[in-house]
């Protein structure tokens, strides 16, 4: 004997209740990356960056990096003077490329960063470290002036253009490999104030 649902609301009930369920795994394999707190710092005779981020690969990103595929992640900040009669000027920035793979000789994930590598015993371990970043260079275009108020912009994300042509036609026509932080845009003076970084002064777009 098999049970029947008499009543169309209860259908209805039961038909969303298979939908809400059936879609939260799909939801949990998506990726992201949220950055949690940074902050620009004076150091010797330049400015540096800590970055501190929580990085989660969707299923698909960790299916090819155990098949051979390497990620890279960029890491941005822009320091920005604006101009009302034209587009702001860059004044200096700083830019990170760290690469991502698996070793499957070894068992074991690394990251590659300015040519040294680190080896981690498992992806979560990798992602820790890959989400602790400190101490990036700030590259000036031009001088850092105390008197004058920046724009800063800081963005993480999977640079596609270094996967190969197979997957960068696939990521056309998937989220998986869309993976990018939401920029952080905030004001800033020079030398930067102590309380630089704090949450409360963010402004996030949502723009790549």
């Amino acid at each position: 004997m098999t049970a029947t649902i008499s009543h169309p609301w209860l259908n209805l009930v039961f038909l969303l209740l298979i939908a809400l369920f059936s879609s939260t795994p799909i939801a949990a394999e998506k990726g992201r990356i949220e950055i949690d707190s940074f902050r620009v710092k004076k150091f010797s005779d330049s400015f540096r960056i800590d970055v501190e981020a929580d990085f989660v690969l969707s299923k698909t990103m960790k299916r090819a990096l155990r098949n051979g595929v390497n990620l890279y992640f960029v890491t941005r900040l822009l320091i920005m003077k604006p101009r009302w009669y034209w587009l702001d000027e860059e004044i200096a920035r700083s830019k990170e490329r760290i690469e991502l793979s698996y070793q499957a000789l070894t068992r074991q994930y690394r990251l590659v960063q300015r040519g040294q590598s680190r080896s981690f015993p498992t992806l979560k371990a990798a992602l820790a470290a890959l989400g602790h970043q400190p101490d990036l260079l700030i590259r000036e275009n031009k001088p850092l002036l105390p008197d004058s108020t920046y724009t800063a912009v800081l963005q993480i994300w999977l640079d596609i253009s270094r996967l190969s042509k197979p997957f960068q036609l696939e990521w056309l026509d998937s989220e998986d490999w869309n993976l990018s932080s939401e920029k952080k845009i905030w004001q800033i003076k020079f030398p930067p104030a102590a309380e630089a970084g704090n949450k409360s002064d963010l402004r996030g777009s949502a723009n790549p």
